[in-house]
């Protein structure tokens, strides 16, 4: 056996084959990575020497549900609920400075562990490990009091210039399309690449709409940003080029894709979902 600082120890129940307790290895005894091992554990996070035996297994952090994100989500339904952290730690028979130390940092609380907190918060494992993953965003419980804001113009722009995935709205033959595109944001101009005769390239030389969004489905929160403006192609070898060497990705769609389109935002408008008094 051999491990990283960081990776995860977990121990093996040998009655079921399930985790029965687990934690994260913050220091080592042999250069080589071999046992023993001090490890932090997540149920207590009290840190103690490990001599693994043969239940244990060593798994590299990022194996597994974002561990962050069951923290959250934890959080986010006992708020719902509108319960403490005393009163959900009494239910789920745990201490209330290990669920605060879970909701607050990156953990990877054990099955057992999970199992208690759902029961605590009347969910289920699977809905606080995120499951769902593949259906679309935004159908988790809304906050119990949610308030939609305005955004500025600085923070609108401030948003969109941190490039990603938006979409654009286009006039096709075949009628309206929405479709998405990587994008990213130079000279306070939004610029993607297509392929000539894709539906974003109908983009071209008419007024377009284009909408950035971030949702945060463990918390219920949200924001986006809609700009308004012209659409050009981009034509000057130079241009292009730079455009292409400053790129943070490629596009996701792969294949050939070397129209440049550019669109000059003339109306930048937004909105952020979050909690009353937020």
């Amino acid at each position: 056996m051999r491990a990283h600082l960081g990776d995860h120890l977990v121990i093996g129940s040998p009655a079921t084959g399930s985790a029965r307790r687990d934690g994260e290895i913050v220091g080592l005894h042999h250069q080589d990575g071999t046992p023993p091992y001090d490890v932090r554990w997540s149920d207590t996070h009290e840190v103690s020497l490990v001599f693994p035996g043969p239940d244990a297994r060593v798994r590299p952090p990022g194996h597994g549900p974002d561990p962050g994100d069951i923290g959250r989500r934890v959080a986010a339904e006992r708020e719902r609920r509108g319960l403490s952290r005393e009163e959900t730690a009494r239910r789920a028979r745990m201490s209330p400075d290990y669920l605060a130390y879970l909701e607050e940092h990156p953990g990877d609380p054990s099955q057992a562990t999970l199992v208690r907190l759902a029961g605590a918060l009347d969910t289920s494992v699977r809905a606080l490990r995120g499951g769902g993953a593949d259906l679309p965003p935004g159908r988790g419980a809304a906050l119990l009091h949610p308030e939609l804001h305005d955004l500025a113009p600085q923070e609108c722009r401030a948003l969109l210039s941190t490039h990603g995935v938006g979409r654009v709205a286009v006039t096709t033959p075949e009628g309206p399309a929405v479709v998405p595109v990587n994008y990213e944001v130079v000279d306070d101009a939004i610029v993607f690449r297509t392929a000539p005769g894709s539906a974003p390239a109908a983009a071209v030389g008419s007024e377009v709409a284009f909408e950035v969004d971030h949702l945060d489905e463990a918390m219920s929160r949200g924001w986006s940003v809609l700009a308004v403006g012209p659409a050009r192609e981009v034509t000057a070898p130079d241009e292009a080029r730079r455009l292409a060497e400053g790129a943070h990705t490629l596009p996701w769609a792969g294949g050939e894709r070397e129209l440049w389109v550019s669109i000059r935002p003339a109306r930048l408008t937004g909105r952020r979902i979050t909690p009353a008094g937020r």
